[in-house]
C-alpha cells in the first residue's frame, strides 16, 4: 500500500512539472485558474509557476516516504510519524473537501468531489500501509 501511494504521488509530482507546459489549461482544468491569475497580477507574474513547482516538490518528498517505508530504498528520517502525518494531510483534505460541497452544494462538483475522493483513497494508503508496517514489527519482536 505504501508502494502505491508513493508511486501515485510521484505521479502527481512529474505531472505538476508536466502541466506547467500548459499552465493555464492546468489551473482551468484544476479550478483554480481565477485564483492564479490573481496571484500572478497582485504577488508576481511566475508566482503561479513557482507554487506549483513547491506543490510538485511536496508531492514527490510524499513519495519518497511512501517508497522508503516500503522498503524500495535507504529509510528517511522520521519514518513513521511522516507516513501518518501524509497520511493525514491526505484525509483531512479529501475529508474536508467533501463535507464542504456537500454543505456549499455548488453546481460544478465533479471535478472537486473527484479530487477529494482520489485524497482519502491516497490518505488510506498511507494510513494502512502505516498500520500493517508498524504492527507487524511490533508482533514480530
Amino acid at each position: 500500500m505504501l508502494k502505491i501511494g508513493g508511486y501515485i504521488n510521484i505521479i502527481i509530482a512529474i505531472a505538476h512539472i508536466v502541466g506547467l507546459l500548459w499552465a493555464d489549461k492546468m489551473f482551468e482544468v484544476t479550478g483554480i485558474a481565477e485564483g492564479m491569475a490573481l496571484a500572478a497580477q497582485n504577488i508576481h507574474p511566475l508566482y503561479p509557476y513557482f507554487i506549483t513547482v513547491v506543490v510538485a516538490i511536496f508531492f514527490f518528498i510524499f513519495g519518497l516516504y511512501g517508497l522508503s517505508a516500503d522498503g524500495k530504498f535507504r529509510k528517511l528520517p522520521f519514518m513513521k510519524p511522516a507516513i501518518f502525518l501524509i497520511a493525514g494531510i491526505y484525509l483531512v483534505r479529501g475529508i474536508g473537501e467533501l463535507l464542504f460541497d456537500m454543505e456549499m452544494q455548488q453546481a460544478n462538483q465533479f471535478l472537486e468531489v473527484t479530487y477529494s475522493l482520489i485524497s482519502v483513497f491516497i490518505g488510506l494508503l498511507f494510513l494502512i500501509g502505516g498500520l500493517k508496517k508498524w504492527k507487524l514489527k511490533r508482533n514480530d519482536r
